[in-house]
């Protein structure tokens, strides 16, 4: 089912050129045309100026302009256009659909789009194959026929056939995402596996949406595992052993999902077999409220890894030992001034990553007994050059 947000983003090449800005349409409109006569040999001058001469018909519906005024930091900004910001009002859905006729109208009259669109898919359509990656007993690998609009996901439990590159005979399609839905739009958005390789989460997205959500199964049989998680944004799949998982998420907003805010992230762990409501709170929300949070368990299974922010630059870091009975979660770095990130484990020794002191970054070593930075120890210094 289209969404109005699918439906708004080919407009959005448009907004800009309201009522007010129509006399810019026609030098617009000569400039795409005239770029892309010369990209195609075969549009003649004749076809450019029909394009032209549409152009200059072009009347773009009238877009509404109210008194709303939104106060920033003591300053009043006039937004005239705020009520756009409705997507499931009338009015804006209205909106949409009178600059939708106008586009779709203006690109329907294109005479050389045939031509594009022939030569796009030419350009598109060869053979991609991924490289393979270990699961279990098996290699998993992505392929695509050309056209496709999902690759699909296969594996094999025989590594050299892959040699010839091509899907080998031995292989089995293991997942295709084209049989999500009907008309191609719920997408693949990640596959992680146990660390046996025994158990799969996969994530889907509908409409190209931000909201996931979370289906596991058993790699052999393909079994479906519980119910399908519902209601994620934001998040990666990191498994503790076959127990279950760790990942993020908001509370589903009223409203709109696409425009209503969401600005408290939680970190949670589900475990395999029991409902998504019985799922573990680990970090966030409304009493640690952070705009996201993200878990990570170490390669060798021992440490969870917790890493917390208020914007996109600078983070909190903590870290908890999965093997000490009832171990809690150990702040590393408690300010979001600088980044840090776990890049390694080696027994009691954590390998960070980071721009604390070192605005061209440096690496190191940190012990989990005494994990603040006034005990880490450089593993590489910082250098004029950026680590």
């Amino acid at each position: 089912m289209k969404t109005l947000h699918s439906i708004v983003i080919p407009v959005l090449l448009l907004s800009g050129c309201l009522q007010q800005e129509a006399a810019r349409s026609e030098t617009d409109a000569a400039t795409t045309s005239a770029s892309a006569s010369a990209a195609i040999s075969s549009a003649s001058d004749t076809e450019t100026a029909t394009t032209r001469k549409t152009a200059r018909l072009l009347e773009y519906p009238e877009t509404r302009r109210d008194d709303t005024v939104v106060e920033y930091f003591g300053t009043r900004v006039p937004d005239p256009y705020r009520w756009l910001e409705d997507d499931l009002s009338e009015e804006t859905a209205a909106w949409v659909q009178a600059q939708n006729e106008v586009t779709f109208n203006y690109l329907g009259q294109i005479p050389f789009r045939e031509q594009i669109r022939r030569r796009l898919t030419d350009d598109w359509n060869y053979e991609r194959l991924s490289a393979p990656t270990r699961h279990g007993d098996y290699h998993y690998f992505s392929h695509n026929d050309g056209l496709q609009n999902h690759s699909a996901r296969y594996r094999t439990d025989d590594l050299d056939a892959l040699d010839i590159g091509d899907i080998p005979n031995s292989a089995e399609l293991f997942l295709d995402p084209n049989t999500f839905s009907d008309d191609g739009t719920t997408s693949l958005a990640g596959v992680r596996f146990s660390q046996d390789g025994s158990l799969f989460a996969y994530a889907i997205s509908e409409g190209g949406s931000d909201w996931r959500k979370f289906i596991v199964r058993n790699a052999e049989t393909m079994e479906q595992i519980g119910d399908t998680l519902v209601d994620i944004k934001f998040s990666e799949i990191s498994w503790y052993k076959n127990d279950g998982f760790y990942y993020s998420s908001y509370e589903s907003p009223e409203g709109s999902q696409l425009s209503a805010m969401t600005d408290q992230h939680k970190l949670y762990f589900h475990r395999i077999g029991t409902p998504q409501s019985e799922d573990e709170l680990i970090y966030g929300g409304e009493q640690i409220p952070r705009r996201y949070v993200t878990g990570d368990v170490s390669d060798d299974q021992r440490y969870l890894i917790v890493w917390a922010a208020e914007s996109t630059s600078g983070n909190e870091l903590f870290v908890r030992d999965l093997e000490a009975a009832d171990s809690e979660l150990v702040p590393v770095v408690d300010d979001f001034a600088n980044e840090h990130y776990v890049m390694d484990t080696d027994g009691d020794r954590l390998l960070i990553y980071t721009n604390r002191d070192a605005p061209n970054y440096r690496l190191v070593e940190a012990d989990i007994n005494n994990p603040g930075p006034e005990h880490w120890t450089d593993v590489i210094p910082e250098s004029e050059h950026v680590l």
